[in-house]
């Protein structure tokens, strides 16, 4: 007879409250291991621990295990649970496929890469997150145009700065590294805004 399949269940929330509660998915997950007949060979938890965050402790131990042949598959509740961009998810989907364990998510139709048809859902569903990605950008670098068309400040907002004592301290012989240290800006933010003023560069005058 074949062993079971050994499962590893990741779970995550970002925080403990606002309705967080990683015990319900851990519940979801152990009925589906139940329904599936397998193993639940660990539970992996990283509480209070932002998706964005590519390295996890709960995470990594899993990652280790998956790479080990500890487990057959892993199963987590969604795939924001594990991954927040299309990128880390497919790296983490790459690394268990080469490892030969398999990735299912209870909560996101078809994924499931135990199956061919789980393994194209995956695929594609990145290729989409992707181009929305690619959409968002275009709507926002077009965005940015219109406003600079519009003669409309994009970007950072504009550091106020007296000039009046940078313009003192040159006089002095200060250098602009030390002025902008003593102004707390940057030294080419310093530069820029005396260049704008015709304070800069500093002319000699003829002795």
């Amino acid at each position: 007879m074949s062993r079971p399949v050994r499962a590893a269940l990741y779970a995550r929330v970002s925080t403990s409250n606002h309705g967080q509660d990683v015990g319900l998915q851990l519940e979801e997950l152990r009925q589906v291991a139940a329904q599936r007949g397998w193993t639940v060979a660990e539970e992996f938890v990283d509480a209070g621990i932002s998706g964005a965050r590519t390295q996890r402790p709960a995470l990594d131990r899993m990652l280790a295990a998956a790479r080990e042949g500890r487990v057959d598959v892993v199963a987590i509740w969604k795939l924001d649970r594990l991954a927040r961009s299309v990128a880390h998810l497919l790296e983490i989907a790459d690394s268990l496929n080469a490892w030969g364990v398999g990735l299912v998510s209870v909560r996101d139709a078809h994924v499931d890469t135990t199956s061919p048809a789980g393994r194209f859902a995956l695929q594609i569903l990145g290729a989409v997150a992707e181009l929305e990605r690619s959409l968002v950008r275009e709507r926002v670098i077009a965005g940015v145009r219109r406003a600079q068309a519009a003669g409309k400040h994009c970007g950072r907002p504009r550091v106020e700065l007296d000039l009046r004592p940078a313009v003192a301290m040159l006089d002095q012989g200060h250098g602009l590294k030390t002025i902008a240290k003593a102004l707390g800006v940057s030294r080419a933010t310093l530069r820029r805004r005396l260049e704008e003023a015709g304070a800069w560069p500093k002319l000699v005058a003829p002795a």
